[in-house]
């Protein structure tokens, strides 16, 4: 009996073994479509997030040249009723200044949607907010933070470096 207890015993930690070999290997398995899925869900948006950011600092990094101005055609818009309750107009010309050519040919392909923007914007404000120079100033960073959102929808925003009033009249 004492023979057959010790066969049996070295059969059963045989088993015990398998079993646990086949739990390392399935936890393996598990790990590994786990990593994978994750890679493929969420490697290539952060690739693309890695790729982007070389791309900004190569912008950057670009050596300084002449500025690239494009010019936008004057509006003449009312204005909101002042105190007095009278009619107020504008007239304004202005050039948006470009980080580059490619900047460039995007903005003058959506000239309609550039001058729509500037228009409601324009049409919102009232005389004394922008007759002064300091209403000037932040009239033209409201200009560039409504040009600087994409012009498509996911699209990426444009980088608009300035803008230049050419002529400003409110009568």
């Amino acid at each position: 009996m004492k023979a057959d207890q010790k066969v049996e015993a070295p059969s059963g930690g045989g088993s015990k073994k398998l079993i646990i070999i086949i739990l390392a290997v399935v936890l393996v398995l598990g790990a590994a479509g786990g990593g994978a899925a994750w890679f493929f869900l969420h490697g290539k948006a952060d690739a693309e997030e890695h790729d982007e950011a070389p791309a900004k600092k190569k912008k950057a990094k670009k050596p300084a040249g002449p500025a690239i101005y494009e010019p936008v055609e004057p509006f003449t818009v009312n204005l909101q009723p002042g105190e007095s309750g009278a009619d107020q107009y504008l007239q304004v010309a202005f050039s948006l200044q470009l980080p580059d050519a490619e900047t460039q040919e995007e903005v003058k392909k959506n000239m309609a949607k550039v001058r729509s923007r500037v228009l409601l914007l324009l049409s919102a404000k009232h005389a004394s907010d922008i007759n002064t120079p300091e209403g000037k100033v932040q009239l033209a960073k409201d200009i560039i933070a409504t040009l600087k959102e994409p012009f498509e929808d996911r699209g990426s925003p444009q980088d608009i470096e300035d803008v230049l009033f050419t002529s400003f009249i409110i009568q």
